[in-house]
């Protein structure tokens, strides 16, 4: 059983990987279940379809935080980093395809004295 942590804005998502049939749960739940669209779980199969192990692996995973969107771009990243420490060779076709490469950007804070993180406050004279 291979272990990767995938993570994207603030969602952080805890992969275990060991070969299997293909059964995919995420928080207890199957992955077309708990994702919902259809978009997402193409997203969460990509570094599957790229290593070509679709069916290979069993994937059990949880995932805290953020949205749907962000949930599944960690599932991505989790699943990519376990594949990677299972079977070194896919190392460069995953990173060619840009699945090893954490996406940096996070939600920017408010700022003190503004009404958001880059709006202001109404101008007035007065």
């Amino acid at each position: 059983m291979f272990h990767a942590v995938g993570r994207r804005k603030s969602s952080v998502a805890r992969v275990y990987l060991s070969p299997g049939t293909g059964k995919f749960i995420v928080n207890g739940r199957e992955v077309e279940e708990y994702l919902k669209r259809e978009a997402l779980s193409m997203i969460v199969r990509q570094p599957f379809d790229v290593t070509n192990s679709l069916g290979k692996y069993d994937v059990k995973a949880t995932v805290r935080g953020g949205g749907t969107a962000g949930q599944a771009g960690a599932l991505r990243l989790g699943i990519a980093r376990a594949i990677m420490m299972h079977d070194e060779t896919q190392k460069k076709v995953l990173k060619v395809g840009g699945f090893l490469t954490r996406d940096p950007r996070e939600k920017e804070r408010k700022k003190y004295g503004q009404a958001g993180r880059r709006r202001k406050f109404q101008f007035s004279k007065r």
